[in-house]
């Protein structure tokens, strides 16, 4: 039985971790950059282990004590093998599991009973549990997943700025201000799409509600067509038994409002976050099994 555990929370915009005893007990915690291993997985590793050390430091743990610790890292692009392979074999850790960012995330909000949580941040990805059955829905990733997420709204938002620009679509205050930071040249625009990661698109998703707020109808059409993306999810997950749905992510609180009636009955609170979810995992997995 190792001496400490680790819990990491790997996301398209930052990661977490935290150092626990085998009980699951949680010690210290640390934060680091972004750990998508699917993007970007060289500096997917080097914010999983920079933010262990951080959380090793502040448990006033010695950071050479990290190659004896055992560490379930939840991150996305779990689901795809090569990543996952190449991100494992690099790990510091005296052992580690990668699952989906989705578990950790059930575990947290849930704990041990069943459910569903849907994750809208940065990416997007819905996973239910009955009894000793999981089931993932989405989650594969910016380039052919990812709706209603954060990065597939901002990059919409930059899409309908040029169409707007071309006069194709109407313009709004909205694709305005998008085209003003953009020196009201789509050349810009392009070239900044065309090198960007999901997080980067992301940054202009908050954008959309504030303007949605001001009743700017492009903000307002592009968040009625990502929602009824997350509805129709949504449906899956229910259709599969959940009759417990809990919102999680960056983008969860301001979407939540603009998602169907039919849903609002079955949404509740989370008992926890992802990162207790992961130390509680792992405290199964390696420790005492009594979790966090």
């Amino acid at each position: 039985m190792p001496h400490y555990i680790l819990g990491i929370d790997g996301g398209g915009t930052s990661c977490r971790a935290a150092v626990a005893d085998a009980a699951g007990r949680i010690l210290g915690r640390g934060k680091s950059g972004a750990a998508n291993i699917l993007t970007d997985p060289d500096n997917a590793l080097i914010h999983i282990v920079g933010a262990a050390t951080a959380a090793f430091k502040e448990a006033s743990i010695a950071p050479s004590e990290i190659g004896s610790a055992c560490a379930l890292v939840g991150v996305a692009g779990s689901n795809v093998g090569d990543a996952v392979h190449y991100v494992k074999e690099r790990l510091p850790f005296a052992k580690a599991d990668i699952e989906s960012d989705g578990l950790i995330a059930l575990q947290g909000a849930l704990g041990d009973s069943d459910g569903a949580v849907a994750i809208l941040g940065t990416g997007s990805i819905y996973i239910s549990r009955r009894g000793d059955e999981v089931r993932y829905i989405g989650g594969w990733g910016f380039q052919i997943g990812d709706l209603g997420s954060g990065a597939r709204l901002g990059h919409a938002l930059l899409q309908e700025s040029v169409l707007a620009f071309d006069r194709i679509h109407p313009s709004s205050p909205l694709t305005d201000a998008v085209m003003a930071q953009f020196n009201n040249d789509p050349r810009d625009v392009v070239e900044f799409a065309r090198a960007a990661r999901p997080g980067e698109f992301g940054r202009f998703a908050p954008k959309v509600f504030d303007y949605a707020g001001r009743n700017d109808p492009v903000a307002i059409t592009l968040l009625r067509s990502n929602a009824q993306t997350i509805d129709e999810a949504l449906d899956a997950v229910v259709a599969q038994g959940s009759r417990k749905l809990c919102l999680l992510g960056g983008l969860a609180p301001i979407y939540r409002p603009w998602l169907a009636e039919r849903h609002q009955p079955l949404f509740t609170e989370p008992e926890a976050d992802a990162l207790t979810g992961s130390v509680a995992l792992a405290a199964k997995r390696f420790g005492t099994g009594v979790g966090a």
